[in-house]
């Protein structure tokens, strides 16, 4: 079973907090950590190229 990591810094989604949703976009999923949610840390969805907050 592969680890989930954020899409935004690559860590492993292991700490609580974490979330998974659809690119507005194009659906691929985006994963994000506690901490990149947080602080509103960019994501780009490695599909479509879509980049969000």
């Amino acid at each position: 079973m592969a680890v989930e990591k954020c899409t935004s810094c690559n860590v492993p989604l292991a700490e609580p907090g974490w979330t998974t949703f659809e690119c507005p976009k194009c659906r691929q999923i985006i994963n994000r950590c506690h901490s990149c949610r947080h602080q509103s840390i960019q994501y780009e969805c490695k599909k479509c190229g879509f980049v969000g907050p």
